[in-house]
């Protein structure tokens, strides 16, 4: 009888335990429903007065979130261990990009970058980069992920970052997350202004499309309104992106990873710029982050390299602090062309390549 008295309280235990975690979600979820000028004034503290014209300058920094350890205690071990001043890189990898991830680690190391972490998707690239030296995280069983991880392509992989690096976010980590696909050659911590939510390297190539242009739609049938100004600017990259621990980087990553799950034929790129940049409008509320887009030149895409810089005299002297070959198929062979041309000094070495693929 004592036994039995034993289970129904055991069992009853766990239903209250359960009913407290519902009801502090709950709590959770209508704290975060408050007036949002209230939580800015708690955030902000106290209100001020405008200053004169011309010295008045918005907020565009966000405060950090409080860490807590209890997400993911064997996690924050680690990253305890890697991190340097609370960030560091990340990448994801499976056994279908070994080739690419080991030409990626090895320009971390030549240039001297400590802090950086693979999370292995599969138990081969763990042991692989073990036998590496290259600090490794694999994260604890997850079916919805582990089938992704062991056997997706690119774009499959690439989605899942969404929803893994959330708990760095939690844990107080500021993330630079990299695709494998990309060569270092400067510290880009070194690099970095650290004052928006996220900030990433652009699909961009020149001034205008990396940063924005006012792009004027004709339409004669319109008679003297013919002309509408259009604001239009190049997709940020979601191969290389640093996304600091506040708010709004945290509701992206859910927003992100939540219309993937419901979408799973969408490309996690648009949908990541779709939710940094759309403004609210009936029906949607829009994401309040502050973004910044990286130097193109210094943070280069491989259209930059291989259609301009390389053509062009003073350009090719330029050292970019990485370069990423997200628009060629044939990245492993660019990849190593890439060393050869930048560390190795062979001048020669991006010349059999067309500007496009093939």
């Amino acid at each position: 009888m004592l036994k039995s008295e034993i289970v129904s309280l055991s069992e009853k235990n766990s239903e209250l335990k359960k009913q407290v975690r519902d009801l502090t979600e709950r709590l959770q979820l209508a704290e975060q429903g408050k007036d949002q000028a209230q939580k800015q004034f708690l955030v902000l503290g106290e209100q001020h007065k405008a200053g004169p014209f011309g010295t008045v300058k918005d907020l565009r920094t966000n405060p950090t979130v409080v860490p807590d350890d209890s997400v993911n205690p064997r996690l924050a071990k680690i990253l305890e261990k890697v991190a340097v001043r609370k960030e560091l890189i990340v990448a994801l990898a499976n056994s279908n990009v070994k080739e690419m991830l080991e030409v990626w680690f090895s320009s971390i190391k030549r240039v001297g970058i400590p802090n950086y972490l693979v999370i292995a998707l599969d138990d081969h690239i763990e042991e692989f980069c073990k036998s590496n030296d290259v600090p490794v995280y694999k994260r604890d069983p997850d079916a919805g992920i582990d089938a992704v991880g062991r056997s997706g392509g690119n774009h499959a992989v690439s989605g899942l970052k969404f929803r893994i690096l959330r708990e760095f976010l939690q844990l107080g980590y500021s993330v630079l997350l990299s695709d494998v696909d990309i060569i270092y050659l400067q510290n880009p911590f070194n690099h970095l202004y650290r004052d928006s939510d996220v900030e990433s390297m652009t699909d961009g190539h020149n001034n205008m499309t990396a940063y924005g242009y006012n792009d004027v739609f004709d339409e004669p049938a319109m008679g003297w309104a013919r002309y509408a100004h259009t604001m239009r600017i190049w997709v940020y990259n979601s191969g290389f992106f640093f996304i600091r621990p506040t708010i709004p980087s945290i509701e992206l990553l859910d927003r992100v990873a939540d219309r993937l799950a419901k979408q799973p034929n969408s490309w996690d790129q648009a949908v990541f710029n779709e939710e940094l940049f759309f403004p609210s409008h009936p029906g949607y509320e829009g994401l309040h982050a502050a973004k910044r887009t990286m130097d193109f030149y210094m943070f280069m895409n491989s259209k930059v390299l291989f259609k301009t810089v390389r053509k062009d005299a003073k350009l090719k002297k330029l050292k970019p602090v990485i370069v990423h070959v997200n628009y060629h198929p044939d990245k492993l062979r660019r990849m190593k062309a890439v060393v050869e041309f930048f560390v190795n000094g062979k001048q020669d070495a991006l010349d059999p390549y067309p500007d496009g693929s093939e």
